[in-house]
């Protein structure tokens, strides 16, 4: 019992990182919102800005150059969404599909790889990540996924290859110790169900990474999904460790899991996140992640509603409570926020004060495209 009530306090919102730092007897340090487990809500602690797929407002995301400007912009943990290639190495790109975040199209050595797959429930035509192996992947370049709100990104198209987890792993632990700094990792694993049916399952092949680097075994790692069968797996092989947390994703609330439709079934994201099913979640994950939406609706002409009971319902059933995705660019914020400078105009000050909305909630989380104005709505 000693152990169990151990492994729950090193797990709680105030003892995680403070904890792993002890433990590891690492010497860098970690900031305030490490030290105390990064809670938001209870003891003034700070929530954690998470680094979607690295700082990609404004570098192609998944690059060592989008995490590298992430981390000089503040993250907490950057994030790699893994997928995997056709010899089995894991690499980061946002999902399968190529043709939206690589040059793959411009490519006349590849033409013959277009096909047309259905995963996730999405059907898309082009190329996809299972079909290359990792020399063939390297050869590609990141693009800017939308180029139109992101100019300032999309002139780093052609500059930078796909990189591997291991790589992302020794970046980031060389980036911590310039630093001074903890910088954890959010991996997201991908489409688990749809790999498992190439003959590409990506748990055991995330296992033995992990395992495989010291940077990995003694810091943050919070393991995300919207697949609910495979972050039970995980929970069964990786236990309760003390530097490891599992976060369930959840999607709108009428769409089932992946591996949950693949086998017929019948549960639903909004299901999930019911007071019996945030417990449900709570019996195998530690943080749940609903979208900003989930949390403060929007009213129909575009307004930010009220809240619903998520975020505290969440709480109630000892969870973190987490969100994703924040994003700068006018398109993408609540009517409140908006500046009349332009649908794809760039608007930090609306996305600072659209933050700092959501955080009155006391999330312990949020993933944000722009990590400089999730630290400034955090410290501001």
């Amino acid at each position: 019992m000693d152990t169990i009530l151990t492994a729950r306090r090193l797990l709680s919102r105030r003892g995680f990182i403070g904890s792993v730092a002890a433990a590891g007897g690492s010497a860098l340090l970690a900031p305030a919102a490490f030290a105390a487990g990064g809670a938001g809500a209870g003891g003034g602690v700070k929530p954690l800005v998470f680094a979607h797929r690295g700082a990609s407002a404004l570098r192609p995301e998944h690059t060592l150059a989008s995490y590298a400007k992430a981390i000089a912009d503040g993250a907490d943990y950057v994030e790699p969404d893994l997928v995997c290639t056709r010899d089995g190495i894991l690499v980061a790109r946002h999902d399968a599909f190529l043709n939206e975040t690589t040059d793959v199209a411009r490519r006349p050595e590849f033409a013959s790889r277009r096909a047309r797959k259905t995963i996730d429930g999405q059907t898309h035509e082009g190329w996809f990540v299972d079909d290359f192996t990792l020399a063939e992947i390297k050869t590609l370049r990141a693009v800017e996924r939308i180029p139109e709100s992101r100019p300032g990104s999309a002139q780093f198209d052609g500059m930078f290859q796909v990189v591997t987890f291991e790589e992302i792993i020794d970046f980031v632990a060389a980036q911590s110790a310039a630093a001074g700094r903890v910088i954890g990792l959010v991996p997201e694993l991908k489409s688990s169900a749809y790999f498992a049916s190439a003959g590409l399952p990506l748990e055991e092949r995330f296992f033995a990474t992990l395992a495989a680097h010291d940077y990995t075994r003694r810091h943050p790692v919070e393991i995300q999904s919207f697949e609910v069968a495979n972050l039970k797996y995980v929970r069964d092989k990786l236990g309760r460790r003390a530097n490891i947390r599992l976060m369930q994703l959840v999607g709108a609330p009428t769409q089932r899991p992946a591996d949950v439709a693949a086998a017929n079934g019948a549960l639903t994201y909004g299901q999930m996140c019911t007071p019996a099913g945030l417990k449900a979640i709570a019996a195998y994950a530690d943080v749940v992640a609903p979208p900003t939406r989930m949390l403060i609706p929007l009213k129909q002409d575009g307004f930010l509603a009220e809240p619903t009971p998520l975020a505290a319902d969440g709480r109630a059933a000892g969870l973190r409570v987490e969100t994703w995705t924040f994003r700068p660019e006018n398109r993408f914020l609540a009517a409140d926020f908006r500046s009349s400078a332009g649908e794809h105009a760039r608007n930090p000050a609306g996305s600072v004060a659209e933050i700092k909305r959501y955080l009155k909630l006391e999330l312990d989380g949020f993933f944000t495209d722009d990590p400089a104005l999730g630290r400034a709505a955090v410290d501001g």
